[in-house]
């Protein structure tokens, strides 16, 4: 399960709002808490938004190499983890596009994904086994 507090949750949902027509993006950082019941609990603690690079960021996402990177030495130097990441879909649906699935890079790792042509907009979390995307439970607490 995927854990986001509302001010994360939030957080997501107005950079990407804050970025249309382009595709916003960013990192999750925070804990994995393992249950007694054997579920494993990714626990956001903070959102880090990442400037999108792409070479046509109204229909993809890049991650700033730099600025991920600094997003890796924070969580390190805090004790904390990167979760995973996020990009928003400004017209499109909260799954992961093909292209997505392309380009995903980090196995084990959690990718949210925003829409914003549903109304509500909604955000979707799905675990990259290395070969396909999984559908994770979203909880905001």
């Amino acid at each position: 399960m995927f854990v986001l507090t509302r001010a994360a949750y939030d957080a997501v949902l107005d950079h990407a709002a804050a970025d249309v027509p382009l595709e916003a993006c960013g990192a999750f950082l925070g804990e994995r808490v393992e249950r007694e019941d054997g579920e494993s609990l990714r626990r956001v603690t903070a959102v880090r938004r990442v400037p999108n690079v792409a070479d046509a960021p109204r229909v993809r996402y890049e991650l700033d190499p730099e600025t991920t990177l600094a997003v890796f030495d924070e969580a390190e130097a805090t004790g904390l983890e990167v979760l995973g990441f996020y990009h928003s879909h400004p017209s499109g649906p909260s799954h992961p596009s093909a292209t997505d699935r392309e380009h995903a890079r980090w196995p084990d790792r959690v990718y949210v994904v925003a829409s914003l042509a549903a109304r509500p907009p909604t955000l979707d979390a799905w675990l990259w086994t290395g070969e396909a995307f999984e559908r994770q439970n979203v909880a905001v607490r």
